[in-house]
């Protein structure tokens, strides 16, 4: 069989640094800059709906600049996408890396009374990833949030036990080891959020940066 070469952005060790980076941030997000998560959208506009009912609107608009930057870089990264697919230097997705590093690297430097700010800078950086990465080791993964590899690991899993396929065995893992990475990302997060502070966002950034110089080799497939 004749080999041929892949694009890291989708190989397993990229999987396995963004992941890191995905679970970390909202850990970091949620201990560290006012209880805002800075990936799991669903659960600030829950948070929204909740406040916006009570009556706290200060409150309700922490939730506001998180949503609508996660719309921006959602966005910015699909017109990247879009306008430098060709580029020869870098990958169009190492150019979404260096966007989200750059934010991530700044918004450690902002103080506690710049939380929203923070949040806002953190949600775009979470949403270019979204929109960059969608696929590692030919399955379609998120590295930011866990619901959707739940439902296709389960969904995998009873389909292993109905046919007995080994290859939707292999799937169902690959699920569930994301799911795990997430994870130990988290708790990295929350306990770095408890004893660095607010420049604690730098070991996520370090993980991306990781994934930028992993994509200058070219992963040989068979």
């Amino acid at each position: 069989m004749r080999k041929h070469r892949g694009q890291m952005s989708e190989s397993k060790a990229m999987a396995v640094l963004l992941t890191l980076a995905g679970g970390f941030q909202d850990a970091y997000s949620y201990n560290c800059r006012g209880r805002v998560f800075a990936n799991a959208q669903t659960g600030n506009i829950v948070l929204l709906g909740q406040n916006i009912a009570e009556g706290n609107w200060s409150v309700a608009a922490r939730y506001v600049v998180p949503l609508a930057s996660f719309f921006l870089g959602v966005y910015l990264a699909s017109r990247i996408h879009v306008h430098c697919r060709e580029g020869r230097r870098f990958h169009w997705r190492q150019l979404v890396l260096m966007a989200e590093m750059v934010l991530l690297i700044a918004a450690g430097f902002l103080p506690q009374s710049l939380n929203m700010e923070a949040n806002a800078m953190m949600s775009f950086a979470c949403a270019m990833q979204v929109a960059g990465f969608r696929s590692f080791n030919g399955l379609p993964s998120a590295t930011t949030m866990c619901i959707g590899n739940m439902r296709s690991a389960a969904e995998l899993l009873c389909s292993y036990h109905v046919t007995g396929e080994k290859e939707e065995r292999r799937k169902s893992i690959h699920y569930f080891a994301v799911i795990l990475i997430f994870a130990v990302g988290a708790a990295v997060g929350a306990l770095s959020a408890i004893r660095l502070g607010e420049r604690a966002i730098w070991i996520a950034a370090a993980l991306l940066c990781a994934g930028f110089v992993l994509m200058f080799v070219k992963e040989e497939k068979i």
